[in-house]
């Protein structure tokens, strides 16, 4: 490494001739050291980690087409084809102070590797002073023969460099761990922009389902409530019994009651995605949609060796240990002298017309070499604390890999025998529809009450709503797999012809 071009002639303007010929030598001794030198410390390789070759509740999804729109891995929301969902997750997006503070936290990391890099080149300074000064006080003073003096002015102007080589590779170290720093703050921002636009859609779901229960319990209320009615006339023409009339009472003040409850939580789910998108719950509101029909689409599977690469947390967890790595080398760094060179150059005189003349020339040049004879074990005691705070991070990075497995797992699980509740609800659904119009057809045949037909639709409506939750826990789960698989995702590249399929795509 040698200073900058600029630099050197600088410098050649205030030293002499002999003084500019050692300095060049000296820069050229250190420049070759600093370029033969080696980074002390450990070279970074990931933790080894056993992966399996497929996920063990995906088999069913690992045999299922890919859906093409499945490519678009930044806006992985898209597949649900419902604009008012994109609207909401591309707002939250521009607006969540929780990704603004991500974005940030990212900056910093890179403001920080930028200044560690900087430690590599010379630093350069210029100064210009002027001082008036008197010992005697005011006006003229007496000298030691009885003769006066009077005040005097000094003038200076000075260029000084000074460069740190980096020997044994310390601030290199540094800049190491800074880049890592910053990657997994990446990773983090990332993870933050994943959780925020999952955490949008999973609420936006969650609401849509309550719109519809909200809309099927106020239509048992009214059923329940005709109920009653029949149940007090039948109780008052004495064809009914009083319990008969404390029953439909009861199922009226249960269904009402169940509805507040519902309203509760569809206003807070309302809530949560305000906050989400930046804005006051006061001046937020999405319109009721009781017919909601959810779009789950097939969400193509990745091989668990691939987890690695899009799961944001698993992403800054890794990079974390590479960070530590490369701070063991910057404390076992320590154990070595430094070398410093320094050289300062230019004019001091009494007056200021006379400064840059060549008497008045001031000079100095030279290298300090330091380095620590003795600190009690302090520096011993920093590399095993780097190195400890490694296997810490190595460890954590092996955790969030295997917490990883199990998220997807969980997902894969929870979707696949929700899948199986849908069609079992959707069965029974069926069943129940053709009961009623048996019972619609008796009714007019007069071989069926009204309270016959209106209990069996009040089963319809149970029937109903167990299907659209069972969907849109669907919906919801298919997030988190989402979510869980690290966000987009692109369809598996399809094997040569006479080769076998990955493992996992089977």
């Amino acid at each position: 490494m040698t200073m900058p071009s600029s630099t050197v002639s600088a410098h050649r303007l205030a030293l002499p001739h002999h003084a500019r010929r050692m300095a060049a030598r000296c820069t050229a001794l250190l420049a070759s050291v600093t370029l033969a030198a080696c980074a002390v410390g450990p070279d970074y390789h990931p933790a080894k980690i056993e992966l399996p070759t497929r996920f063990k509740e995906g088999a069913t999804w690992q045999r299922s087409e890919a859906n093409p729109q499945g490519a678009l891995a930044s806006q992985w929301w898209l597949v649900f084809n419902d604009p008012q969902l994109t609207q909401l997750l591309q707002q939250s997006l521009q607006a969540n102070q929780s990704i603004v503070a991500a974005e940030a936290a990212y900056r910093v990391a890179q403001a920080e590797v930028d200044a560690d890099t900087a430690s590599l080149f010379p630093v350069l300074s210029a100064d210009l002073s002027g001082t008036r000064s008197n010992s005697g006080g005011t006006g003229a003073t007496a000298t030691s023969t009885g003769g006066t003096t009077a005040p005097h002015n000094l003038v200076n102007a000075s260029l000084t460099a000074s460069w740190e080589p980096d020997l044994w590779g310390s601030v290199r170290r540094q800049i190491e761990s800074g880049k890592a720093t910053a990657q997994a703050a990446d990773a983090t921002l990332a993870g933050e922009r994943l959780s925020i636009a999952a955490s949008v859609a999973g609420d936006y779901f969650a609401l849509r389902e309550y719109d519809t229960d909200i809309d099927l319990l106020q239509k048992q209320q009214v059923i329940d409530a005709r109920l009653l009615d029949v149940a007090r006339a039948n109780f008052q023409q004495g064809t009914g019994s009083n319990d008969e009339l404390l029953v439909a009472e009861d199922t009226l003040e249960s269904v009402i009651a169940e509805l507040q409850t519902s309203k509760i939580a569809r206003e807070q789910e309302e809530h949560a995605i305000a906050v989400l998108l930046g804005v006051a719950p006061a001046n937020f509101t999405i319109a009721a949609q009781a017919d909601y029909a959810y779009n789950n689409p097939e969400v193509p599977l990745v091989l668990p060796s691939v987890l690695l690469q899009r799961r944001p947390d698993v992403v800054t967890a890794e990079r974390t240990a590479a960070a530590a790595n490369a701070r063991i080398g910057v404390a076992e760094a320590a154990f070595f002298p430094t070398l410093g060179l320094s050289a300062q150059g230019g004019f001091e005189h009494n007056t200021l017309a006379h400064l840059f003349s060549l008497p008045s020339r001031v000079w100095t040049v030279g290298p300090d070499l330091a380095a620590t004879l003795f600190d009690g074990g302090a520096r011993t005691a920093a590399v095993h604390q780097a190195e400890a705070t490694y296997d810490e991070d190595a460890a954590n990075y092996k955790q969030a890999v295997l917490t990883a497995f199990q998220n997807v797992e969980d997902s894969l699980s929870s979707v696949n025998h929700l899948n199986d509740e849908v069609q079992a609800f959707q069965h029974v659904y069926q069943r129940n529809q053709q009961l009623f119009a048996s019972e619609q057809a008796q009714l007019k045949a007069g071989t069926a009450s009204e309270a016959n037909l209106l209990t069996q639709q009040l089963t319809l409506l149970t029937a109903e709503q167990s299907l659209r939750d069972a969907q849109g826990q669907v919906a919801q789960s298919k997030i988190l797999l989402i979510k869980n698989l690290g966000g987009g995702w692109s369809a598996a590249p399809k094997p040569v012809t006479g080769q076998s399929p990955p493992p996992g795509n089977q």
